[in-house]
């Protein structure tokens, strides 16, 4: 019978200790890493006291140790059970619970911050609902213009999964007592699962029964041990470990009252996969009356399991990203819930700030949205550059997130470094992007693939060879990090957007030498005014050591985008004209971006990140071209529905002499403009008939007195394509003005000279 503890003898406490060392960590974080609530089975461990088998295999596979490098064997004796064996076979179900809830607690009911070692949570403070697709995105025929879309950029916080059905998790078990939970890295598999065990301990779900949460990988390693891979039998061990009798627990097996959560089956070995997938496919059978949950990553080629629904767990949809955000805000501010929950309504504000959509969309990935909000803890801001977080982020999908967890994936990148990964991926993403694909045929990333590998040394060049080692390839990247996700039958996409772009963006800074370099700007310059590749130039910009060169071509191809039409150049240089007739505190090139919203219907936005001071001192010489507009504005509605509530805002809106400092003859020819119109007590119909007689000609002479006396106001008469092409050349200026704001390396004198010519042509 397999010794239900073990004990390090003083060789084995001597080696522990050093890799503890090595790891740098503390006790307690060593604790959280095994799933204990407390560190006190640690320090047995390293005082050579005997504790539980399976958290001593635990522990050494934190430490990367041999247990049985570590382990007293001889000494290892199990303990024996402070109740006789016929006191256990009285015992009643309850009891039964209370004797495993302490351990499924203590296994499932604490998350320790994968970001921050000194905060563990617990469970329930932060656990939430998630949901899974009806329907597997690979198992789905469709063609990639089924998926891709023009729109795409502007909804991207959907962008994969738009109009997908889906059910809560806890619906699909309810209702399907063998599941297999598919998901990417991070997406909430093992919480889930978690999440399972303690509802079940604690009577809120399948109150009939006990529930087991096991890992396949430590199950894998100890059924290797003792070369038994019955999971009835790995069951009765562990549950032996509380007393309860191997008879008992063949018993509840046998009656269906037991809930298997088996959790992480891509985590097992090629080899030993095939043996344990059988025995639980003869568990399922043989034992059928008990639910059984699997999860697995998605992507993994196993044969599957007969019995079992296979579901894909969602990305979080915008209001579980609330309430995750909320819970793990109040959770980590043990001082206030008031103070939790608005440092969570700050983050939220933030993160749905249009600018902040990139960082928004990697949000519905349970994982990374912990990662946001560490950052947001620490900082109360996102990082100026965003290129940092979103490294961070793949870095955790790359290995850091298994790492944690003391997982090691089988190796199939050909020795590929970490950097050199990187590399293919970055191929990757800018060959797919530059073609406008966000969705792509996964033979075109084999292609990709297969030229990355040509250039390795000790590569078999055969055509046949080359393709089959690109497809294990493509599907290793899959399984092993979710950065890509295939959307339907042999239709791929990066699992972020966001990824794609900053991918592509890496790509063109790690260009090989300075003239590829300053090729690959000048073609990504061409895109300023394309709103699919901002997020890409942005990146570039903000990673580059030097932006100078590629934000001078940027500012060359935004003034060119009006090159071609004489009457926006002509309204252009006037709004320059009426900037150089004030005498005003503000830079030329804010004015001239003011002037360029005022008239074109468009925000201040521009004007005020080229000078704060224009939100919240303006000038009265603008304030009154402001009330002018305004009231012209409103003029022009009054052609069209003269209604007696719009007619009496006019008047107050034409109240200016009072409020501005102006020059006589505008205040005598503003005088004269409102004698014109009709008393507002003649009654509504006698105001409407005024309105449709001679409203055209009083709105007439109002323009006339604008331009006039402001020289502003003009009736420009854009048709639809060139109004198109002022929005275009707005949006442009103000992009150009967020790179340079982006704390990115240029040269001061550069940077003043585009800022100055803004607007210019």
């Amino acid at each position: 019978m397999l010794k239900r503890s073990l004990k390090a003898s003083p060789a084995g406490i001597i080696k522990a200790k050093q890799a503890f060392a090595r790891k740098q960590w503390s006790q307690e974080y060593l604790a959280a890493q095994v799933g204990l609530s407390t560190r006190n089975s640690v320090w047995k461990f390293f005082a050579g006291r005997p504790i539980e088998r399976h958290i001593f295999l635990e522990i050494c596979f934190q430490l990367d140790l041999d247990w049985q490098e570590i382990a007293d064997l001889p000494d290892a004796n199990p303990q024996p059970s402070s109740q006789s064996p016929s006191a256990q076979e009285n015992l009643a179900s309850q009891d039964w619970i209370q004797q495993l809830k302490g351990q499924i607690q203590a296994q499932c009911g604490i998350v320790q911050s994968f970001f921050d070692v000194n905060q563990p949570l617990k469970l329930d403070r932060v656990y939430t609902d998630v949901n899974v697709l009806t329907s597997l995105s690979n198992q789905r025929w469709l063609e990639v213009s089924d998926l891709q879309t023009s729109s795409s950029v502007s909804r991207r916080f959907d962008l994969f999964e738009p109009n997908r059905k889906t059910i809560s998790a806890l619906d699909a078990i309810t209702s399907n007592s063998r599941l297999v939970i598919l998901g990417k890295p991070g997406s909430g598999k093992t919480t889930f699962l978690q999440h399972l065990a303690l509802l079940c301990i604690e009577g809120k779900f399948k109150a009939d029964c006990l529930p087991i949460f096991i890992s396949l990988r430590i199950f894998a390693t100890q059924v290797k041990e003792t070369h038994d891979f019955s999971l009835a039998n790995y069951i009765s061990r562990t549950w032996g470990s509380y007393g309860i009798s191997s008879k008992q627990v063949e018993t509840l097996i046998r009656q269906g009252k037991v809930l298997i959560l088996l959790d992480g089956l891509e985590e097992i070995s090629p080899e030993d996969s095939e043996p344990i997938l059988a025995q639980i496919q003869q568990f399922a059978e043989v034992y059928y009356q008990n639910a059984i949950a699997i999860t697995c990553r998605i992507g993994i080629q196993a044969y599957p399991l007969r019995g079992f629904t296979y579901v894909e767990l969602a990305d979080w949809n915008l209001s579980q990203v609330e309430t995750f955000v909320q819970k793990w805000f109040v959770a980590t501010n043990r001082e206030s819930e008031t103070e939790g929950l608005a440092k969570a309504a700050q983050f939220l504000e933030l993160l749905k700030r249009p600018e902040n959509l990139p960082i928004l969309e990697l949000a519905v990935t349970p994982i990374l949205l912990s990662l946001l909000c560490s950052v947001f803890q620490a900082r109360s801001s996102f990082p100026a550059k965003r290129s940092k977080l979103y490294q961070e982020a793949l870095e955790i999908l790359l290995g850091r997130w298994d790492r944690s967890r003391g997982i090691q994936r089988e190796q199939t990148y050909y020795n590929l470094s970490l950097p050199d990964k990187i590399k293919l991926f970055s191929q990757i993403a800018a060959t797919t992007f530059e073609q406008g694909n966000y969705f792509f045929e996964g033979s075109d990333v084999q292609n990709i693939i297969a030229d990355y590998l040509l250039a390795l040394p000790q590569v078999n060049p055969d055509p046949e060879i080359l393709w089959s080692h690109s497809e294990e390839l493509l599907h290793t990247i899959e399984r092993q990090h979710g950065l890509l996700v295939e959307r339907a039958k042999g239709i791929y996409s990066f699992s972020h957007l966001t990824f794609q772009e900053y991918l592509t963006a890496r790509k063109i800074v790690a260009s090989p030498n300075s003239q590829t370099l300053q090729e690959s700007l000048q073609r990504l310059a061409i895109h300023v005014a394309e709103p699919q590749w901002r997020e890409v130039i942005f990146l570039t910009v903000g990673m580059l050591p030097s932006a100078d060169f590629l934000l001078e071509q940027m500012k060359v191809q935004v003034d060119s985008l009006l090159a071609a039409e004489s009457r926006l150049e002509q309204f252009i240089r006037s709004i320059d004209e009426k900037a150089r007739s004030l005498n005003v505190p503000y830079q030329n090139a804010a004015v001239r971006a003011f002037y360029f919203g005022l008239l074109q219907s468009r925000d201040l936005n521009l004007a005020t990140s080229l000078d704060v001071k224009l939100a919240s001192d303006l000038a009265p010489e603008l304030a009154l071209d402001v009330a002018l507009i305004r009231a012209f504005t409103l003029s022009l509605t009054l052609l069209d529905r003269p209604e007696l509530e719009q007619i009496l805002e006019l008047s107050f809106a034409l109240d200016l002499e009072r409020r501005f400092p102006m020059e006589e003859g505008l205040k005598q020819a503003l005088q004269d403009l409102k004698d014109r119109l009709p008393n507002s007590a003649e009654g509504l119909d006698s105001l409407q008939t005024w309105w449709k007689t001679n409203g055209q000609s009083w709105c007439d002479r109002f323009r006339h007195l604008i331009i006039k006396h402001r020289h502003i106001g003009q009736d420009w008469q854009f048709n639809l394509q060139q109004q198109n092409l002022l929005y275009q050349y707005y949006a442009a200026n103000q992009f150009l003005v967020d790179c340079l704001n982006n704390q990115c390396q240029v040269d001061p004198v550069r940077r003043e000279g585009i800022l100055e010519t803004l607007l210019l042509l």
